[in-house]
């Protein structure tokens, strides 16, 4: 069957080559490989001929393009073995299913973010913070990760206790990736109370102190504050604020006395002062023996300074452990506390944590557990490789110990297992925590995700039936996603038919929603399964599998081009590691191996570890192979092409060439930053944060760690301590990427006339900079829109030209823009038309340019921008509004429907809100406004909408 299919792969008559429902892999030498069975006969022949049709095309290519290779090279191309490539084969129907999301995720997203904005609007303090994380599993399932660092933030900021605090910052530490920044301890501060280490060990509810400076830089008691090099105290017999004139009585232990006054023993505890004044023998007793309380001299001594100044100071850490115990024995809560303060001031990395933890669980310690296990969250993920760590908080026991002294919750193992199942979905230690997680579950949102991150590690374990046993716990929870768990299982387990009806059953009680027919696609085949898919994109154009799918029965028809061209709809404006995978797959089996090379260089950057061809073959292993199959280039062809491909905006082709860039010569930190950015245009803000700390890992300077810190920071939601970075990092030297940091955070946090002429300053200082074209092209850019802005057309237009003259194609919208404020449309129109010819992905080209024409051809562009991104709000407002305007209110409110249900964004939802008011439906309006509000709490139009709105409910009632 492959000999088949490859050999009428590059013939001019397509054959019935394909007409098979699986296509399975070849082997030369026989047995069994990937999707099934296989004849040795045919591999050999099929083998032999593939090899020779790329020898063929590889001549062709090279004639074409008049570069002849060299004899080295060729003799590289020739030795490459086809089984190499495609060790799978074809990619088959059969062995891709779409991943089930490991989160919450609701039939009805509106209400879900409607209720728990009511949840969080209507809680107390105490309960605040818990209700925030409960909108963080909300948003988990969202692709703005900012919406769900914002929801963090604030369960941080009302957090009451201890243990949520060190969590809650532990994890707003993680989301920044300073694990993977180099020369930075898990202990250091941010300089903000919000993820100060110390200011976490602070009970107390204080919502506004948490962008105060945090108490590392107003500076602490000295009883707070880590003595490390001074020598710990020790005590002469008459120590402690009192000579033997005052003392009264003494406590003997073994041949000491230690010499004490009883009135302030006796004030350290009620047993102590029913011991020394009650009606035990002690009382009358100058000399109490002491021996068999298992305190030292040392200690005893130690407890009496206490008794008489209530501090600590400097004492040894083992008398201080003493200390502890003796106030444990005697209920010396004063003493406790003291002790408890004092040895969790000491816990400063994983040594000391490891070792005082064990005191602290054993003594009843709760901020002493608190600090150790600040240090464990705050060394993830590298603590999970101490097996002392992971068996304290994986074990029941460890559960169950740490509860003891309040430190075990959901909170705490929601953080846990969500790092395990990053790090290694399939291992025992993220069932143990997930395990964990659910025995900590109380509500039943919380129940819900427990069981269903349950039923989704089993599944990807192929333990089907324990996966199917969870999924069913989570359906019965309220969670209905989780049928799709259970389908899924049912599936594997071989009852395909009960699956399919589970699946059919789903969709006729509920509103239709995308992932429900790409589910029942994989339980049905022929015309029904293409049905089903198509459905599922209409539905959510957002969802890949449908592509890819569709994209395979294509390869398995013969029609390999189609295929390309069915993978590229959704590239086009949402890329992932698996659809660029299948992409670069097909192209090996066209021969277009350059095509192939760059989609394998662009999913090594979204995911370096990415495994291909069902994990056959790392990703770097195929590059080392295709690399001798393409036109090789030095590092100057390559910054040719990085600039050609980045003016036309081609950001996959501009990542393909950075990452070849970076595998080949110096600049790291320069080319990693230029990654980031790209990645930031692709909307893959997890990868480009991962090049943006790879960038400041490799600077060479301080002043560009500063630039890099700074980016880190803005992005991350963290404006002022950006500002600050630039800043300091312009004090060091003056350079183009840090004035263009700081006027870039200015602008975007304020636009005043006053603001705007420094935002200008600031841009035209890093210009006079050295940089190069592609970053002074951008800059000149922002200048031009800030002039705009202050109504400065000229100015701004000279900026446009300079950058379209540097080859900053953008610019071409900004231009359009000032033409149009000149009351010259015609001009603004053309400009738009030559970025559509110029731009590889032009969506928003042709949004834009719907502002510069009539209505017909309005129309035309924002059907054609909706087409290439449908992901873009700005179509359906448009026609939503134009609907409106004729008086088409079900019409509008079914456009705007339309999008919401796969991108709920704050606009569409709050322009939906207004028409729902127009037309008198309130409970609609203020549902709207309420999932609108749980996006953005601060919107100015949707508060007021919703406050107007209640007041009139209220006066109705």
């Amino acid at each position: 069957m492959q000999h088949n299919i490859f050999t009428t792969m590059r013939s001019v008559k397509l054959s019935e080559g394909c007409k098979v429902t699986q296509v399975y892999a070849f082997n030369p030498t026989g047995g069994e490989a990937g999707g099934g069975g296989y004849g040795g006969k045919v591999g050999g022949k099929f083998l032999q001929h593939l090899q020779d049709l790329r020898a063929n095309s590889i001549r062709t290519k090279w004639s074409r393009n008049s570069h002849p290779p060299t004899n080295h090279n060729q003799t590289t191309r020739t030795n490459v073995s086809v089984e190499s490539l495609l060790p799978a084969g074809l990619p088959t129907v059969d062995l891709i299913e779409p991943k089930i999301e490991p989160c919450l995720k609701s039939v009805d997203f509106v209400e879900s973010l409607a209720d728990v904005y009511t949840k969080v609007e209507n809680s107390s303090q105490l309960e605040k913070s818990d209700r925030f994380l409960e909108q963080c599993a909300v948003f988990k399932g969202l692709s703005d990760p900012k919406l769900f660092r914002n929801s963090l933030r604030s369960a941080r900021q009302h957090a009451v206790d201890v243990h949520s605090k060190v969590v809650l910052a532990s994890w707003l530490k993680f989301e920044r990736g300073e694990d993977e920044l180099i020369g930075l301890s898990a202990m250091d501060c941010c300089g903000r109370n919000l993820e100060c280490p110390r200011a976490c060990l602070m009970s107390g509810y204080d919502p506004d102190s948490v962008k105060d400076s945090c108490v590392c830089l107003r500076g602490q008691p000295e009883e707070d504050v880590l003595m490390g090099d001074e020598e710990y105290l020790t005590f002469d017999a008459d120590e402690g604020g009192g000579g033997d004139d005052d003392c009264d009585m003494s406590f003997c232990i073994g041949d000491d006395e230690i010499r004490c006054v009883r009135y302030n023993v006796a004030s350290l505890s009620r047993p102590f002062r029913a011991m020394l004044y009650g009606e035990f023998k002690e009382s009358r007793r100058e000399k109490i023996n002491f021996t068999q309380n298992g305190i030292s001299a040392e200690g005893m001594r130690g407890a009496m300074v206490f008794s008489q100044t209530k501090r600590l100071g400097t004492f040894d850490p083992k008398i201080v452990l003493e200390l502890l115990s003796l106030a444990n024995r005697f209920c010396c809560e004063e003493l406790k506390s003291a002790c408890d303060a004092h040895l969790a001031s000491l816990v400063c990395d994983m040594e000391s944590a490891v070792i005082l933890i064990e005191y602290g669980l054993e003594e009843g310690a709760n901020l002493l557990v608190a600090a150790c296990l600040q240090v464990f969250l705050r060394e993830l993920p590298f603590s999970m490789n101490n097996p002392y760590v992971m068996r304290l908080l994986c074990g029941s026991e460890g559960r169950e110990r740490l509860a003891s002294v309040g430190h075990a919750s959901f909170l705490l193992y929601y953080f846990l297992s969500q790092i395990a199942m990053e790090e290694e979905m399939k291992s025992n230690n993220t069932v143990m925590l997930l395990e964990r997680l659910g025995e900590c579950a109380t509500e039943d949102w919380q129940k819900q995700l427990a069981y269903h991150l349950l039923g989704v590690v089993m599944l990807e374990r192929k333990e089907y039936k324990d996966a199917q046993n969870w999924f069913e716990e989570a359906v019965e929870a309220g969670h209905i996603y989780s049928s799709v768990g259970v389908a899924r299982a049912k599936y594997h387990r071989g009852h395909k038919y009960s699956a399919y009806k589970m699946m059919n059953s789903l969709i006729s009680d509920h509103s239709p929603v995308g992932w429900m027919y790409q589910e029942r696609s994989l339980f049905c085949t022929g015309k029904e399964k293409l049905m089903d898919l198509n459905t599922a994109t209409e539905l959510d154009p957002t969802l890949p599998f449908p592509y890819m799918c569709r994209a395979v029965l294509l390869v398995q028809e013969n029609k390999l081009e189609p295929a390309i061209s069915e993978l590229n709809k959704i590239i086009g404006f949402k890329v992932s590691p698996d659809c660029l995978e299948l992409r670069a797959w097909i192209s090996m089996a066209l021969e277009d191996f350059e095509g192939a090379l760059r989609d394998v260089r662009a999913l090594l950057t979204l995911d370096p570890n990415h495994t291909m061809f069902y994990g056959k073959k790392h990703g770097d292993q195929l590059v080392e192979l295709l690399r001798p199959l393409v036109q090789q280039c030095s590092q100057a062809d390559c910054w040719m092409q990085l600039y050609d491909r980045w003016s036309s905006v081609d950001d996959i082709g501009s990542l393909a060439v950075v990452h070849q860039m970076l595998a080949n010569g110096p600049w790291k930190s320069l080319l990693r930053f230029r990654q980031s950015l790209l990645l930031l245009r692709l909307n893959c803000q997890k990868a480009a944060m991962r090049s943006l700390r790879l960038a400041r890992n490799y600077s060479t300077s301080d002043h560009e760690r500063l630039v890099y810190e700074g980016w880190i920071l803005y992005d991350t939601g963290n404006h002022e301590e950006a500002l600050s970075k630039a800043e300091e990092s312009i004090s060091i030297q003056r350079s183009f990427e840090a004035f263009f940091l700081k006027a870039y955070a200015l602008a975007d946090s304020s636009l005043d006339p006053e603001s705007s002429k420094y935002v200008i300053q600031l841009l035209e200082e890093a210009l006079r900079c050295p940089s190069d074209g592609l970053r002074k092209g951008q800059a000149l850019n922002n200048l031009g829109s800030v002039y705009v802005d202050c109504e400065k057309l000229d100015l701004a237009a000279d900026c446009y030209m300079s950058a379209l003259e540097i080859k900053h194609t953008r610019a071409h919208q900004g231009l359009a823009r000032v033409h149009h404020l000149k009351n010259q449309r015609k001009a603004a129109y053309d400009e738009m038309t030559k970025l559509i010819e110029k731009a590889r992905n032009n969506a928003s080209a042709y949004e834009k340019r719907s502002e510069y024409c009539d209505r017909d051809m309005a129309k035309s562009d924002l059907s054609m921008a909706t087409q290439l991104d449908p992901l873009r709000t700005y179509p359906y407002r448009h026609r939503a509004a134009v609907l409106m305007d004729d008086h088409k209110e079900v019409e509008a409110i079914k456009e705007l429907t339309r999008v919401i249900a796969f991108k709920p964004d704050l606009q569409l939802l709050h322009l939906r809100a207004a028409f729902y008011d127009s037309m008198g439906d309130n409970g609609s309006t203020l549902r709207d406004c309420e999932a609108a509000l749980c996006l953005d709490p601060n919107h100015k139009g949707t508060i007021e909408l919703y406050k107007r709105i209640w007041r009139g409910n209220e006066q109705e009632k």
